[in-house]
């Protein structure tokens, strides 16, 4: 429906609304009318809502003016509201008067049909709030302001709105392959974690039991893992005169600046987990059980093999290959004993890899690659599910650092965090082995 037709369309109820305002005013209602006159205006409101937030929410309508319709709404309000009374009847024949309660409430009504608003979608609370996020960090409101329109400030720093951190959640899934792979709880609390230490043993007998005969008891035992969030913190700084751009989506490129921040920190503790003052005692080239080839398989081939069938059944069923470069390069020239690629290309992407090797895909990700030893092939296999990653709920807020790069004309931004990542398993069933090539 076009524009001007909604605004013709409520422009006649809020006319409706008016003269019943004067009437009741004048003392024109009586008593006999109260149950039509309530059932008219709760009409109108009704009505009142839907072209607001039609008027609101469309903005592709056309604006081509069609009066007719709109009479006839007119005609149609007017008649309908005039028939439920326009009986012949005198004022002695529809009762007495309003009382002040009964007036009050009618004025009430009324009141709230002239002053209805639009309902805001989702999309127009999120723009909402992401333009006063972008306005707060750049300077252009204070704390007062922006916890008005929806900001959660104090003390100089904000809390990232939900929608705005699961972009960098969701940026940090696309770029660090264990977000994706593992496993991610998100929580107000620390998550403790049951591993089985010690396993129940079954019992085989021939004979029924008799009473000397009992079932002998065994324990089953559970050690149990705690995830401790870690503080995770990003800074990214901004010249003055980029703020004082205003054509520029400021908030944006000092997102997407901290995103990538984040995502390279949150990677690296998650992978190696051995930067100074952040050690991750679960980190996966840490807990990933180290695999030692059997000193006759002198060939890659048979060592991958032996690799493969390492994991327990039920875990290599989930399993896939995480790979360097310095590996995939390896395996594309290797062949088996028929001639045939050992690295098999799949027709179409799955899962986001291209390749498959002994049947399970391969995933090239050159964060397992250790620091310094670039050339070296690393393989990893096995179920990457079993990698935790505990976000901690509201956690993620921005600070906004003025007055400490001052002197040089720039505004830092913080991203600050809380998270904890660690590989879990029992050790009746490792879930993630690990091969490092020497001498390749």
């Amino acid at each position: 429906m076009n524009k001007k037709l909604l605004k013709k369309m409520k422009e006649q109820r809020e006319k409706r609304l008016e003269e019943l305002k004067g009437k009741v005013t004048n003392g024109e209602i009586r008593a006999a009318d109260l149950d039509a006159v309530n059932g008219e205006i709760d009409t109108i409101i009704e009505e009142l809502q839907g072209i607001k937030d039609e008027l609101g929410n469309d903005e592709d309508s056309s604006d081509e003016e069609d009066e007719e319709p709109a009479e006839e709404e007119e005609e149609k309000s007017s008649e309908v509201g005039d028939e439920a009374r326009d009986d012949d009847n005198t004022d002695e024949d529809r009762g007495a008067v309003l009382n002040p309660e009964q007036r009050d409430a009618i004025m009430g009504s009324i009141s709230k049909g002239l002053n209805v608003r639009a309902k805001s979608t989702k999309k127009q609370l999120e723009n909402q709030i992401r333009s006063a996020f972008a306005n707060f960090i750049v300077g252009n409101i204070n704390e007062t302001q922006a916890r008005s329109l929806g900001i959660e400030v104090g003390n100089g720093s904000v809390t990232v709105p939900d929608f705005l951190s699961r972009e960098v959640i969701t940026y940090s899934q696309e770029e660090n392959f264990l977000r994706r792979l593992g496993t991610a709880v998100s929580t107000d609390e620390n998550v403790k974690y049951p591993v089985l230490v010690k396993m129940a043993t079954a019992q085989g007998h021939k004979k029924e039991r008799t009473g000397t005969d009992l079932i002998p008891e065994t324990d089953v035992e559970f050690d149990e893992i705690e995830l401790e969030p870690t503080e995770f913190d990003a800074l990214a700084t901004v010249t003055k005169k980029l703020l004082k751009r205003t054509g520029l989506p400021i908030e944006k490129i000092v997102m997407d600046e901290l995103k990538k921040a984040y995502t390279r920190k949150e990677t690296q503790y998650m992978v190696h987990g051995d930067e100074v003052g952040n050690i991750n005692d679960g980190a996966l080239a840490k807990k990933a059980v180290p695999f030692t080839p059997d000193p006759a398989e002198t060939r890659l081939y048979d060592q991958l093999v032996s690799l493969k069938n390492t994991p327990l059944k039920p875990v290599r069923k989930k399993s896939r290959w995480v790979v360097n470069t310095a590996a995939l390069s390896l395996i594309e020239k290797m062949k088996t004993d028929d001639g045939l690629p050992l690295l098999n290309p799949l027709a179409q992407a799955q899962d986001g890899c291209s390749y498959k090797l002994l049947g399970h895909l391969v995933e090239e990700e050159d964060e397992i690659t250790v620091e310094g030893k670039e050339d070296v092939p690393v393989f990893y296999f096995g179920d990457f599910s079993t990698f935790y990653v505990q976000d901690v709920n509201g956690s993620l807020e921005l600070e906004v650092l003025r007055e400490l790069f001052t002197n040089t004309n720039r505004v830092g931004f913080k991203l600050y965090s809380l998270l904890d990542a660690q590989l879990i398993y029992s050790p009746f069933e490792p879930s993630i082995f690990k091969f490092e090539v020497t001498g390749a």
